[in-house]
């Protein structure tokens, strides 16, 4: 009698060889928010409106940046960068994630995985640069007003946009994308999460992934920790030389110059600390999206706010087209 031979799903690959029936994945599947079920139109509707609000709203920065002669300064040309690479940042996982909430196969192929996971990791390297770049240009305008004109000129914030860019790109982000690549996933192919995030997939790892989580790690912390320290020593020196101001009127003016970007960077770093510094969130699920949730879908939607409400330059303009 015929026996019929076990199907596998179309995500698995059987790997025959002499006495290995090991199954490998070359596809994934994002759970997402599998427990939540009956909220996916919901969140479809909310996810929606903020990801056209985040397009919407950065895509108008630029704009204005672009075609108003007062916002063409060093400041709003970081600032319409900034922009740009939230829109590229969001539009890297909102999509797919709109999608998964009103299908019932959430596959993404492992080439596909690995990709969003490099320009997850390539954009998010790059606002870090960017941050610092425009903590730098702050500590410039407030420290040394006199010379700011001569000091940030057109070649410097050019080469220090495309510096940005360059070195998010390459090095860190590429060398951890191809780390990835290089571990075997067999069996279990459930990613328990909305995107391709570096933690799920070495859970579901079956080979050792001490190396690569070791070698992912320290570039993290090299990518991350030098702007960031950067970021951190120009406010430290924007703060010695406000507080020396006598006049609480001449106070009021450096620092609300910096406000804005200091609630942006307050915000990037305040929530990438609590995704992979606080043990709870990279090991709770949950928690984890929530976190996760902020600084993929959130914040660049408020970036563009921040600057519209607390800039005196951007809320003129708006005025003058009745926006």
């Amino acid at each position: 009698m015929a026996v019929e031979k076990p199907r596998f799903p179309r995500e698995l690959l059987l790997s025959m060889g002499p006495g290995n029936t090991t199954m490998m994945v070359t596809q994934f599947i994002l759970l997402g928010f599998g427990d939540l079920k009956e909220l996916n139109p919901f969140l479809f509707l909310v996810f929606g409106v903020i990801y056209l609000a985040t397009i919407s709203g950065n895509h108008l920065l630029v704009a204005l940046v672009i075609t108003q002669r007062g916002l063409q300064t060093p400041m709003y040309f970081f600032l319409a960068n900034l922009s740009c690479l939230e829109v590229c940042y969001t539009s890297n996982i909102v999509p797919k994630m709109l999608v998964d909430l009103l299908m019932e196969n959430r596959g993404i192929s492992m080439v596909g995985c690995i990709i969003q996971l490099y320009f997850f990791g390539a954009l998010g390297s790059t606002e870090c640069y960017l941050l610092a770049v425009m903590s730098y240009d702050r500590y410039l305008a407030v420290c040394q007003p006199l010379h700011y004109p001569t000091l940030m000129h057109k070649a410097l914030c050019g080469g220090l946009v495309i510096g940005s860019w360059f070195s998010g790109f390459t090095v860190a982000a590429a060398f951890q994308a191809a780390m990835v690549s290089s571990l075997t996933f067999c069996g279990n192919n459930k990613i328990d999460h909305f995107f391709c995030d570096l933690k799920p997939l070495q859970k579901l790892s079956c080979s050792d992934p001490y190396l690569v989580n070791l070698v992912c790690m320290t570039l993290t912390a090299l990518v991350t920790l030098a702007p960031f320290g950067l970021t951190l020593g120009s406010y430290w020196r924007i703060t010695s030389v406000v507080l020396h101001i006598s006049s609480k009127t001449g106070r009021e003016k450096a620092f609300s110059t910096c406000s804005s970007h200091l609630v942006v960077v307050t915000l990037f770093y305040g929530t990438l600390i609590l995704i992979y510094a606080v043990p709870l969130a990279g090991q709770v699920p949950a928690v984890n999206k929530t976190f996760s949730l902020l600084y993929t879908v959130v914040t660049p939607m408020c970036n563009p706010l921040i600057y519209s409400l607390k800039n005196r330059d951007v809320k003129e303009v708006l005025r003058k087209f009745r926006i």
